[in-house]
Formats: structure tokens, sequence, C-alpha cells
């Protein structure tokens, strides 16, 4: 899950940059929905992984 933790600290960092450059607010905007989708595609990944190594029920 330490990725996880970093993924959305790329997250938070390209938030912040979007709130202080107006500019290029767009860009910013869009890298923060990557890293988000990021994040999303990881959780699942973890979840999937999780239910392929539980034994099944009997």
């Amino acid at each position: 899950m330490n990725r996880l933790v970093e993924i959305r600290s790329q997250e938070f960092l390209c938030r912040e940059r979007a709130a202080l450059d107006v500019e290029r607010r767009v860009f910013w905007l869009t890298q923060a929905q990557e890293w988000e989708q990021r994040a999303l595609d990881e959780i699942a990944y973890h979840f999937r992984e999780c239910n392929l190594t539980q034994p099944e029920a009997a």
C-alpha cells in the first residue's frame, strides 16, 4: 500500500500546483486526474490480488 500513498501524494501535489498556477491550471488538473485513476487502478489490483490468495470457503 506504500505505492498507493505515493500515488495519492502525486495527485495532491498536482492539485496544489493547479491552485497556484493559474495559467496551467487545466494541465495540472489533468495530471491530477491521471494520478487519481492510477490510485483507483492500484486499489482494484490490490483487491484482485487479495481475492486470488484467499482460500475458497468449503
